[in-house]
């Protein structure tokens, strides 16, 4: 499935460039996350988080485009009580998981004032121990794959958007949790963003 998604990936990323932008829109946006684990070791329910960065809208014409995105994107979660874990995650300890996501979406407006969006993601887990180039080099070690579907409503240079991100990776290694049970990343994101130029 990783590959499928990298390769997703990479072909929305050479239809951009061969196709030829029409437009180019660059901007930032913020907003909010609620955000959950799924798996035995896990509380249920959506915790708040936040979310902030940069996209860029790549036209294809008039209905079609690209957005590429560079987002801090922050979970979290807490163990449940009853749950032997390890020294990361203690019992009934909160904790926050923050990424640094990179989705890749296709843009479809059936209409101008409304964007359908869909595509993959891809989040690098950013260890408080490590340095910004370390966690780099883990990245395909321990990413987290995605797939994110929402919808935006564009009003002039602001958009208003609404997006729901299922994992597609085993989260197991963000922790040492001694659990088995697969952990899947979920996340509801609501937010603003703002085109600078």
């Amino acid at each position: 499935m990783k590959k499928i998604t990298l390769f997703l990936a990479a072909g929305l990323l050479l239809l951009a460039t061969g196709v030829g932008a029409q437009t180019l829109d660059l901007g930032v946006k913020a907003g909010a996350t609620l955000g959950k684990i799924d798996g035995q070791s896990f509380k249920d329910g959506y915790n708040f988080g936040i979310h902030a960065g940069f996209f860029a809208e790549i036209g294809l014409g008039e209905k079609f485009g690209i957005q590429p995105e560079v987002l801090f994107n922050q979970t979290k979660t807490q163990v449940k009580e009853s749950v032997d874990a390890g020294d990361v995650l203690k019992q009934g300890s909160k904790g926050h998981l923050n990424y640094l996501s990179i989705p890749v979406l296709l843009n479809f407006k059936p209409a101008q004032i409304l964007t359908i969006q869909a595509g993959p993601q891809f989040g690098i887990l950013m260890n408080k121990d490590n340095s910004l180039v370390e966690n780099g080099k883990e990245a395909f070690k321990s990413g987290d794959f995605a797939i994110a579907l929402g919808a935006q409503v564009n009003l002039g240079s602001l958009k208003v958007y609404g997006r729901y991100n299922i994992g597609l990776s085993d989260a197991r290694d963000v922790s040492d949790v001694t659990d088995q049970s697969k952990w899947k990343n979920q996340q509801i994101q609501l937010g603003i963003g703002y085109v600078i130029f």
